[in-house]
């Protein structure tokens, strides 16, 4: 069978307030804001997309952030950790940042014998972690506030919670071209591709609640397709499996297929491209509001509905 997944894509979550999500994961944690558009089946909602330089694969985080939402509640059901990978000379200089700019945020643990992990939340609850590791080869974004040398480089790994981890697993392996290469305790960790940024990690988590979505949770996570024919093969594969994905759905920067696990997380498959300079250059990519065809019409209107926003590095150093 031809592997038409490669990894992780994006992930995409829920937040509560524009200006403190850019504050943060542009401010405290230094990602770049590689795209400023809406969210296309809800224009009067911002989308943002935070990432390393050119937005990768593998690096992107994304929100709709929906001004008061009230806070979901993480539990069984839901991808409720998602984890950035940094270099392990930068524990120290982690930790000192944030007791700096008063980020609680637990002990480090050892996991699976090679990586040192902190768990921590935004301004919403969103749960994240860092893997200090010196496995990881990809060069790090700084945006001039954080360090190249201590520069998130994208994803390590997701956690998603399952009431049993057999049918997920059973789909990632059997359709998503992932295969099991770790495990312990209650935690089963797959991998379409075996390195950093590709990590998959199902806990089995039975006596949990179920989580709620609201501010502070994902709402879906995507997984990498090159190009449109390995997604439309990834389609049929979904079909056959009986699980209904959705038709494919241009997102301007990648098309699109989604469906949900059997355990409930919305899943979707996303083309590798084109990327985000179609609409911007690489330099300025996030510095403009990007509007897909559909709503520039409407730019007046959604211009007075969108929260103004402002971003000021210089307090954050």
């Amino acid at each position: 069978m031809n592997q038409l997944i490669t990894g992780i894509h994006h992930v995409t979550a829920i937040a509560g307030s524009a200006q403190k999500n850019i504050d943060f994961y542009s401010g405290i944690l230094g990602l770049r804001l590689v795209k400023k558009t809406v969210n296309f089946d809800a224009p009067e909602v911002y989308h943002f997309y935070y990432g390393d330089e050119s937005g990768n694969p593998g690096s992107i985080l994304t929100f709709f952030p929906y001004e008061g939402l009230v806070n979901g509640r993480h539990g069984k059901g839901m991808l409720n950790t998602t984890t950035f990978s940094v270099n392990l000379s930068s524990m120290d200089y982690w930790s000192e940042r944030f007791k700096k700019l008063g980020i609680a945020f637990k002990k480090p643990v050892e996991r699976f014998g090679e990586e040192t992990v902190i768990y921590f939340e935004d301004t919403d609850g969103l749960g994240l972690e860092f893997v200090f590791n010196d496995r990881d080869q990809r060069p790090g974004y700084s945006n001039g506030i954080i360090p190249v040398e201590h520069s998130i480089k994208g994803f390590y790994n997701v956690e998603i919670w399952e009431e049993g981890y057999e049918r997920t697993a059973g789909l990632l392996t059997e359709q998503l071209d992932h295969r099991l290469i770790g495990e312990k305790g209650n935690r089963f960790r797959f991998a379409a591709t075996n390195t950093p940024g590709n990590y998959v990690d199902i806990i089995c988590s039975p006596d949990s609640m179920k989580g709620l979505a609201g501010s502070g949770t994902v709402h879906h996570i995507a997984f990498a397709t090159p190009n449109r024919e390995t997604q439309l093969e990834m389609r049929l594969r979904i079909v056959k499996r009986m699980l209904n994905p959705t038709p494919v759905l241009d997102r301007n920067y990648f098309t699109s297929i989604y469906f949900r696990e059997p355990g409930g997380v919305l899943f979707e498959v996303a083309t590798s491209g084109p990327g985000f300079a179609i609409d911007e250059p690489k330099e300025h990519l996030g510095e403009a509001l990007q509007l897909p065809k559909q709503f520039e019409s409407q730019r007046t209107e959604l211009e007075k509905i969108l929260t103004p926003i402002n971003f000021n590095p210089g307090e954050y150093q």
